[in-house]
Parts: C-alpha cells; sequence; structure tokens
C-alpha cells in the first residue's frame, strides 16, 4: 500500500512537473507536408539602394558582398531581386534603361548587372528577378502608363532578359508585373507569349507585385491569365493572404517587405515576419526591401536594408542584425526543401516552423519577439504578448530516428544593451524514448534546432571607421577613358534623370572625357519626377563650401544648366528640393533661385553663356550670402540665401535635355 502510494506521488510529481515545463508541440511529417519552401532575398532597386557599393574600394566591396550572398557565411541569401531600370526616380534615385532611346540598346548601363553576376558567382544556384518599377518615355508614347502599347513594353521588358543571358551569362528565373495603380491582365497574358516566342518558357511571371487583390480574383476568373501568372506577390502583406489566394493554388510570396530602419527593431520585424508570412499567410518567399543600404542616409528611408553600407570614401560598412537573423534559415533550410504543416504560434507567445529535405534532415527556426520590439514600418501590428516560456518539442514520423540537434541562438536585449547574434550553443540531445526535448525560450530571441552541421558565423577584420565625406573632391571624369566597370561617376546619387560617363569626340581640348545627362524625356513612372534633372553627392551636413564645375549646353536657346548647395531633397521628394542653385542658359541669362523648381529668385541677369560651348561655374556659399563667377570673373555676388542651412552639393539641368559636366569641384569650409 505504501508502495503503491508512494508510485502514486512519484507520477503525481512527474506529470506536475512535466507540466510545469510548459507547452508541447508535435513535428511530423507521418500527417503530410505543407507548401516548398522558395527561399529568401533582397531586393537591389525600387529605386537605386546599391548605389554607393559599387565605389567601395577592395577587399570591402567584396566583404560586403559575401555577408550577403556567400552560402554558409552571413546572410546566405537565396534570392536576388533587382530593378529593371527606367531612367526614373523609384525611391532612393534613378536607375538606368537598357533603352534610353527606342533605337537604342545597352546592357552594361548601370550595376544591377554587376550585382547579379556577384551573387551568382557566390551561390549558382540564387534565384533572380527582375522588376521594372518605372520605363522610359518612349514606352509610353508620351503618356504616364505603359501598357497603352503592351507589344512595346512587352518587348522592352524581354529584351533586358535577353540581354543579361547573351551579355552576362545570367539566367533570369522570374519578372515581375507592377504597377502602383493596378494591373493589366492583356499586357501580362502578352508578356507570357513575348516570353515564349523569345525561347524564354523557362522564365516565370510574378504578378502583380503589390497587393493581393484585385489579381487573385481576375486569376479565378480568367483560366488564360491563370495560365500565365505563376507566383501572385504581395507587398508588406503584414503576414497575411486573402482567401481568393489560396484559392487559385499559386505559390504565394512576400515579394517586397521589411522596409524598416535596420536597427534591433528592425531585426525584431524580419525575425517576426520570416516566421510568421508562412504561417499566417503560407507566402514561401520573402524578400526585403533593401538588400543592402548603400545610399546617402537622408534620402528617404535610410538604413532600410538589410545591412548598411553607406561610406565608401571610408571603406565604413556595417553588418546589421537582419543578415543574422536571415542566417537562422537561409544556412539551415534550401530552396525545395518543405515546410511541415505541424507549424505555428507558440502559447505564450512567438511562433515556430519548420523545414524538411525529406532526406532525413530538419530545421526548426524559433522566433520570441514581443510587440514593441518587432514593429515594421508597415503595416500596423496589432497588440500582443510574448513571455518567457518552456516548450517541449516531439519529433515523430521520418524524424523520430533523430538523436541530436544543431542549436543557434540570437538574442535581441533592449535592457543592457548587449545583444549577440547566431551564436552556436551545444548540441540540444532528443530523449531516446519519447523523440522529445525541451527548450527554455526568452523574449525577444530566435532559436534554430537543425540536423545540418555546416553553419557558420562568417567573419571579416573590422572594415575602417566611420568618417564623413571629404571636404575636398574633385572629379575630372576621366576614368572614362579607360573603359569604366560603370557607367555612373562615383558617388554621384541620381535623383532624376541619368548622368552617365560620355566620351565627346567632337572636343579635341581638355573635354573629351566628361559626365553627360541623357534621359531627354519624363519617363513613365509611378513616383514623382522633377521636371528638372538633379544628382546630388557629398554630405548632407555641409553648410560654408565651394562648388565649380564645366558645363556645356546641348539645347539651343532654351538649354539650361545649374550647380548646387545645400540641396535638402532627394528620392521621391525631389520636386520640393530646396537649396542655392546657379543657373545659366543657353539664351544668355543667369538665375540664382532658392529652389529646383525656379520660383524663389534670389537674383538673376544677363550671362551671354550659349549652348555648345563650355563654360565654368562657381558657388560660393557662407552664412546667408551666396556669391557665383562665371569663368572665374565675378558675375553676381551677396545674394541673401534664404534657407536650408545645409545639404547636399548637386548638378542638373532645366528640362531632360543633353548637357555635359566636367571638372567637378567642392572645397567646403
Amino acid at each position: 500500500m505504501i508502495y503503491k502510494l508512494s508510485f502514486a506521488i512519484a507520477l503525481c510529481f512527474s506529470l506536475c512537473f512535466d507540466l510545469s515545463i510548459g507547452e508541447s508541440y508535435v513535428l511530423d511529417d507521418k500527417i503530410g507536408l505543407g507548401r516548398t519552401f522558395d527561399g529568401i532575398g533582397g531586393l537591389s532597386g525600387g529605386g537605386a539602394t546599391s548605389r554607393l557599393l559599387v565605389n567601395y574600394a577592395e577587399p570591402y566591396r567584396s566583404q560586403i558582398l559575401d555577408y550577403l550572398f556567400k552560402p554558409n557565411f552571413g546572410a546566405s541569401l537565396q534570392i536576388l531581386k533587382v530593378e529593371i531600370g527606367g531612367d526614373a526616380q523609384t525611391t532612393d534615385g534613378t536607375e538606368p534603361s537598357h533603352m534610353h532611346y527606342e533605337n537604342d540598346e545597352n546592357f552594361f548601363r548601370g550595376y544591377e548587372w554587376w550585382l547579379m553576376r556577384e551573387a551568382k558567382k557566390r551561390n549558382p544556384n540564387i534565384t533572380l528577378i527582375g522588376l521594372p518599377w518605372a520605363f522610359p518615355g518612349w514606352v509610353g508614347h508620351g503618356k504616364n502608363w505603359p501598357y497603352d502599347f503592351p507589344d512595346i513594353t512587352a518587348s522592352y521588358v524581354v529584351s533586358w532578359i535577353l540581354g543579361a543571358e547573351q551579355y552576362h551569362d545570367l539566367n533570369i528565373d522570374y519578372v515581375g508585373i507592377w504597377n502602383e495603380r493596378n494591373f493589366d491582365s492583356k499586357y501580362i497574358k502578352l508578356l507570357r507569349y513575348t516570353l515564349d516566342k523569345s525561347g524564354l518558357e523557362r522564365v516565370r511571371i510574378i504578378a502583380s507585385d503589390n497587393l493581393w487583390q484585385p489579381i487573385t480574383y481576375s486569376l479565378c476568373v480568367d483560366q488564360e491569365l491563370a495560365d500565365a501568372v505563376d507566383v501572385i506577390g504581395a507587398h508588406y502583406p503584414g503576414t497575411t493572404t486573402v482567401i481568393e489566394a489560396l484559392k487559385t493554388q499559386k505559390k504565394l510570396w512576400s515579394s517586397e517587405d521589411y522596409s524598416t530602419f535596420n536597427d534591433e527593431v528592425g531585426g525584431g520585424c524580419w525575425a517576426r515576419i520570416l516566421n510568421q508570412n508562412y504561417i499566417n499567410g503560407l507566402m514561401t518567399a520573402t524578400i526585403s526591401w533593401n538588400l543592402v543600404a548603400s545610399y546617402y542616409e537622408d534620402l528617404p528611408f535610410g538604413r532600410d536594408g538589410l545591412m548598411t553600407a553607406e561610406e565608401p570614401w571610408t571603406g565604413n560598412y556595417v553588418v546589421e542584425s537582419p543578415i543574422w537573423i536571415t542566417a537562422h534559415t537561409t544556412q539551415f533550410s534550401q530552396p525545395g526543401w518543405t515546410y511541415l504543416q505541424t507549424v505555428g504560434h507558440l502559447v505564450h507567445g512567438g511562433s515556430y516552423v519548420a523545414l524538411t529535405d525529406s532526406k532525413g534532415n530538419l530545421t526548426v527556426v524559433i522566433e520570441t519577439m514581443t510587440h514593441d520590439h518587432s514593429v515594421c514600418i508597415r503595416p500596423p501590428l496589432l497588440p500582443f504578448n510574448v513571455t518567457a516560456q518552456n516548450v517541449t518539442f516531439q519529433l515523430k514520423g521520418s524524424f523520430a530516428s533523430i538523436k541530436e540537434l544543431q542549436v543557434w541562438q540570437s538574442k535581441f536585449d533592449f535592457k543592457t544593451k548587449k545583444p549577440f547574434f547566431f551564436k552556436k550553443l551545444s548540441p540540444l540531445k532528443v530523449k531516446i524514448y519519447d523523440g522529445s526535448f525541451t527548450l527554455s525560450l526568452d523574449v525577444d530571441a530566435v532559436y534554430t534546432l537543425t540536423t545540418i552541421s555546416t553553419g557558420q558565423k562568417g567573419t571579416y577584420p573590422d572594415p575602417p571607421a566611420s568618417g564623413p565625406f571629404p571636404k575636398v573632391y574633385f572629379d575630372d571624369f576621366n576614368v572614362g577613358k579607360s573603359n569604366p566597370s560603370f557607367s555612373e561617376a562615383p558617388y554621384f546619387a541620381d535623383q532624376t534623370g541619368v548622368f552617365e560617363y560620355y566620351i565627346n569626340l567632337t572636343d579635341p581640348g581638355p573635354h573629351v572625357f566628361t559626365l553627360r545627362q541623357v534621359v531627354t524625356q519624363m519617363p513613365v513612372t509611378w513616383a514623382t519626377d522633377a521636371d528638372q534633372t538633379i544628382s546630388v553627392i557629398g554630405d548632407y551636413k555641409w553648410q560654408n563650401l565651394t562648388v565649380m564645375c564645366d558645363v556645356f549646353m546641348e539645347t539651343v536657346k532654351t538649354g539650361g544648366v545649374f550647380i548646387a548647395v545645400r540641396v535638402d531633397k532627394g528620392g521621391q521628394s525631389v520636386r520640393s528640393a530646396k537649396g542655392v542653385f546657379f543657373w545659366v542658359f543657353a539664351d544668355g541669362s543667369y538665375k540664382v533661385t532658392n529652389d529646383l523648381v525656379g520660383k524663389t529668385v534670389l537674383a538673376e541677369g544677363l550671362s551671354g553663356t550659349r549652348a555648345y560651348g563650355w563654360h565654368t561655374l562657381t558657388l560660393t556659399v557662407e552664412g546667408e550670402y551666396a556669391t557665383g563667377l562665371l569663368n572665374g570673373y565675378p558675375l553676381w555676388k551677396d545674394a541673401v540665401v534664404l534657407g536650408p542651412k545645409n545639404g547636399w552639393a548637386a548638378i542638373g539641368t532645366h528640362s531632360f535635355e543633353l548637357a555635359q559636366f566636367d571638372n567637378f569641384a567642392v572645397e567646403v569650409k
């Protein structure tokens, strides 16, 4: 009797102890599998978000690329999505088109070709996606809409895909279709036809690369459209989908997500949505906008990348927390693996996903991010609670024989500010008799439990210290004579128009190699380009400085160019940019304005300037006063500057017109 009582007490104690451990969860493939995992990726473009990356010197540029793409090193990204440049402002700058004009083709403009090659060099299996955010003006035939002539638009996009293959040995896997206003079903069908006719049957279509609706409804009622579309892509879905999307049986992707400042809260946002995009919305791929924050931080959405590389002049870069949060999934599961059906939310907050290669391998990713430490920039996040908890997982089905799991952890620490990321812990033993294991989960943490043993936290020596843009800077653009790898001059960030290296064969003098603005028509775009072209450079904190540049107008009578300082806005806000703008015109006049649009005039008069002749402009601003020289002689002085107090330097043109620039110089006081 005493024995039975003791056994009962022991059994009760055992049960009570098990209950105190926490909740139990089963990981089982016997009941079937979920959807196929398609990968995690980054987005370069939309727009010009990798602009400064190309200007890094070695070895720092290669180190950054390794942290992004090299398998089992850093983020180990599995998808790279790039902008098909359209000569238009698409968030943080413009990216050049491969066809500025209808009879023009050049597949070496810009830096996306280079970036795709570098990604493929590191990971030959990476998925490549192209998406046009905008189009050259000729595609729209004068309208700000690319689909009135769908055959022209389809041919334009397909030519980019063919060029990638012919000139760069890059096979594009997917092409996206996006327009902020709506999608065009006729165009999608025609694009599919044009791809097939061009021998590109392997290239699949993502639509509408924007919202779940109305594309999902149309796919349900239009079989021809459904046959053309392979993936439904949504932007910033908030981890949820709609029932119509599920009914299509198409792959569902979060084809643009994150877009959040990459501090620890941004890392928490990324951790939460990587798991919950599948748990809540059955999305099998998530792509971060953006890949790397490699643009001037004072442009819109500064530092909204997986890592930060915005100082090529020093070589400084920062491997931010989203890199290591990505690694928790990408280093231990590959596209083609399958989610288990047994995934979901933890009882006390957080979530878990499990993936398998159907060859005996298993990877489990757990996140316990709290609400305030995982807020993304969009959409709004409803309240929820997460507490520390003990969890028990039981392995069943083909996983029942697993005896040990590798463990990796990242811990955000918002109290002591001593986080750690992607730390390998001691292996976890699985109980032989029931296939279970127990974990104590802290809040604001990410855990990976896996049979894969190849994970690695790659590292390089610390990069150079951060520092401001040089106070004295000069560029004669003569790199153009050495067949440069990129068409853009270092550090110039085009905000409207495209400024490219140019060989001026008609000039036997010192201006053979110049920088030329080449866009001659307002592009087709969802953003708001300025009516003037402009490229900014330098330090947004600059106040008192002198800018000098040689300029050459190519439009008789109506042409005009400028140099500027204290330019305070770019990106989508470029139309409202203020600063000090020194203009000269081909009709022999000059003007000094306090804004890019030229409404607030500080000084004006005659300059004697004409098209097809070189002129040297010098602009000096100190305190509240500005002075301008033309060809070394005073043209105007002591114009009263109304503001702003600081900003970038810039060059540009009065309209979408051809013009050249040479011998650009800055000296900051």
